[in-house]
């Protein structure tokens, strides 16, 4: 029986994977996520659903299209396979249970990767996708076990408010933005799902993260300090790990100041 569950969840994730492709494809670009049906980006040509099946149609093919043999994005099994492999960190994440927690949970680290790769291709975070997140976490956390109504308010307005505040420094230090607003709404909603203590871990790994980063492409890259990092990607990043990891890191952090 587990086994089947696990099957289970691999084969939501994967499909539901390959939705996250269409949203990370058309959202940036402004077009419909229904209409019209999936098409070869290359020559147009409708895409048949024996040849749309996550991840084992795109090895099948050879990451082609079958019919103008143009390669094909790595990008969509890569979508497809880190959410189904994401749904299943969750669930056990969850204790194997199939509770509402598993279910927005999921639809929460979705969110993360559709942000995290518009983010990287495009520099932009949709509003489309923070905003109604955000309210759904607010009105979500009083039926919650693990968080109040209170604690996600506080944890959305800590994680926005301090990176308005380092937008706000940025901008009156050097008269332009250094951190899109953008950032700022993300942080809105992983703050209130995730509540102060988790938002300050992922805070801090995503600074972290970020900063180590742009020390390599400016070492390696020749990148200077004007080079725009998706720092929405590193936020995603950092958010998965604080929600599966942040609270034995936090725990055991805290326990090395114990006697």
């Amino acid at each position: 029986m587990e086994t089947l569950r696990i099957i289970f969840v691999i084969v939501i994730g994967l499909v539901w994977g390959s939705f996250l492709n269409v949203v990370i494809y058309r959202l940036p670009r402004g077009e419909s996520l229904i209409t019209p049906p999936s098409t070869c980006p290359s020559c147009g040509r409708r895409i048949k659903w024996y040849d749309n099946i996550p991840v084992l149609s795109y090895l099948f093919l050879g990451g082609k299209c079958r019919f103008c043999r143009n390669k094909i994005s790595l990008i969509y099994p890569v979508v497809e396979s880190l959410t189904a492999i994401l749904f299943l960190l969750v669930y056990f994440h969850n204790l194997r249970f199939f509770d509402l927690q598993f279910f927005t949970d999921c639809l929460f680290v979705s969110s993360l990767v559709v942000i995290g790769f518009i983010d990287y291709y495009h520099q932009i975070i949709p509003g489309y996708i923070t905003l109604p997140l955000l309210a759904l976490a607010l009105i979500y956390a009083p039926f919650r076990y693990d968080l109040s109504f209170k604690e996600a308010l506080i944890g959305a307005l800590a994680g926005g408010g301090f990176l308005l505040l380092v937008y706000a420094v940025y901008y009156l230090w050097r008269k332009k933005e250094g951190l899109g607003l953008g950032d700022v709404m993300m942080m809105l909603m992983v703050g209130a799902y995730l509540g102060l203590p988790l938002t300050i871990l992922t805070l801090l790994f995503a600074s972290v993260s970020g900063a180590i980063v742009g020390l390599l492409l400016m070492r390696f890259k020749k990148k200077t300090l004007q080079f725009a990092l998706p720092f929405g990607s590193f936020i995603a990043l950092a958010a998965v790990v604080a929600l599966l990891w942040g609270q034995p890191l936090i725990s055991w952090y805290l326990s090395l100041y114990q006697h």
